[in-house]
């Protein structure tokens, strides 16, 4: 078998772009491949191309690095183009957040639903499209893996507007086997110290997750028969339990507990959550985020856990921190030892591998559903459990969806598809369609006051054919 040539769009990523490095340099799979770096910013793409030269010479893999600022130079030949890129991430985040909360939508995150998740999509979807037309030029038989968020949108745009393109969204937050196997030790199956699932304790296990990306539910978890989900509710009672008395500690002593808002009061909003639904919201970071449960209107006040609002400026603190230690390994004040004794895989090149070196290894994939769920259209994109291989994911059968999280998913999946229409069409009318069937927009005048007050002040990131 010929050896992968990865491409990595955007290989400066805050979250991925040294994991990717330290995957490529480790993996008996891809490291005698080829690894070629993309970043629009020459002074990143210099710090990432030195870091990944002296990861490569610290492991003495055989990968062949390569680097350019323009994609197409390097996109001939590809196997596998990952898409990780941003625009001022936390700035324009930020700033989503800030002209929602005028019109009281509170977003603890902004990237993936509400009117951050539209604009983020609207910022993103149009250069993640020109990518694929480069791909399908360029490589037309390479993988496009989207961790671009929000995945699901941008994992919709390209099944719509790029049929013809190989491609699939993830996301980190369901990385198997570690979600799984936290489950496992959480309600007493596996040890805590368990590092893995061993065949014969899945054989025997029924666990049903899925859902919209960000807005994935377990609504089964049987071992060898019994109901395990009574368990999941008394482990999560616990952890509710301690935050609560980290919360009255912290507001007893007069200081409020400002915690980055996507991991505040989590476990409260599930415990919540689980004991209406019966089923558990894998990502509550981003899920309290998709309902207007907790956002305070209506007669009821707004409750202590009230959802906290994203900070673009302590998020951009702590991606300039980030990367001033991956210049720091780059430059050779700080010894790669400790990159190369603590790094760890990401997810993307974690499937690639499975995927090349036929493993055989599941996934969770944002892809059409394809009978998955049985009460979902086919073409539904969805966050699966998939079988993968060099053919792309196939998504194992998960059966009908409860009713209630049915309905909430395909509400979310509807703001989703008007989404990526309206961004691949720049389509105004379809935008504000988008935002009014957004769970969490209250009405057509705030709708139109934040797209009105947003166009105006990202002109700079917005594509002009929005203008015209």
């Amino acid at each position: 078998m010929s050896l992968p040539k990865i491409v990595v769009i955007g290989a400066g990523s805050h979250f991925f772009g040294r994991e990717v490095i330290w995957n490529m340099t480790h993996s008996p799979v891809l490291r005698e491949g080829t690894l070629a770096l993309v970043d629009t910013r020459p002074d990143v793409l210099d710090t990432f191309t030195r870091l990944a030269r002296r990861a490569i010479e610290a492991t003495g893999a055989p990968t062949t690095l390569v680097a350019s600022t323009d994609r197409r130079e390097v996109l001939a030949d590809a196997d596998f183009v990952i898409l990780t890129f941003s625009d001022r991430n936390a700035h324009f985040r930020g700033m989503d957040c800030q002209i929602a909360l005028k019109h009281g939508v509170r977003m603890c995150s902004g990237d993936t639903i509400g009117p951050g998740g539209i604009f983020r999509a609207c910022r993103e979807v149009p250069k993640a499209l020109a990518m694929a037309r480069d791909v399908e030029e360029l490589a037309p038989d390479a993988w496009v893996i989207n961790f671009v968020n929000p995945a699901t949108v941008l994992g919709i745009a390209l099944m719509r507007y790029a049929p013809n393109l190989r491609s699939f969204a993830i996301c980190d937050g369901m990385h198997l086997p570690y979600f799984e196997l936290n489950v496992l030790k959480a309600v007493g199956i596996l040890p805590a110290d368990a590092t893995a699932i061993p065949p014969h304790v899945r054989r025997r296990l029924d666990l049903r997750a899925t859902g919209v990306n960000h807005f994935t539910w377990m609504w089964k978890l049987e071992y060898d028969g019994v109901d395990c989900l009574p368990a999941w509710g008394q482990h999560l009672d616990r952890l509710a339990e301690r935050e609560q008395q980290r919360i009255d500690a912290a507001l007893g002593g007069g200081v409020d507990d400002n915690a980055y808002a996507k991991a505040k009061n989590n476990y409260l909003y599930g415990q919540r959550i689980f004991h209406i639904f019966g089923a558990y919201p894998n990502r509550i970071g981003h899920t309290k985020e998709y309902v207007p449960w907790f956002q305070g209107h209506g007669v009821a006040p707004v409750t202590p856990e009230a959802i906290p609002i994203f900070d673009g400026d302590a998020r951009a603190r702590q991606m300039q921190a980030r990367y001033a230690e991956s210049v720091a390994y780059a430059d050779g004040r700080t010894p790669i030892e400790p990159f190369i004794a603590d790094g760890k895989a990401d997810h993307a090149t974690d499937i690639v591998e499975s995927m090349w070196g036929e493993l055989g290894k599941p996934f969770y994939i944002n892809t059409a559903n394809r009978g998955a769920v049985s009460n979902m259209t086919d073409d539904a994109c969805l966050e699966l459990r998939c079988d993968v291989d060099i053919d792309g994911p196939r998504p194992q059968p998960v059966g009908p969806m409860p009713f209630g999280l049915l309905g909430l998913s395909r509400q979310v999946l509807d703001t989703h598809e008007l989404t990526a229409r309206a961004a691949a069409e720049f389509d105004r009318k379809t935008l504000l369609q988008a935002m009014i069937v957004d769970p969490i927009v209250n009405n057509i005048e705030d709708a139109e006051a934040i797209i009105t007050e947003t166009f105006e002040r990202q002109r700079d990131a917005l594509d002009p054919k929005w203008y015209a």
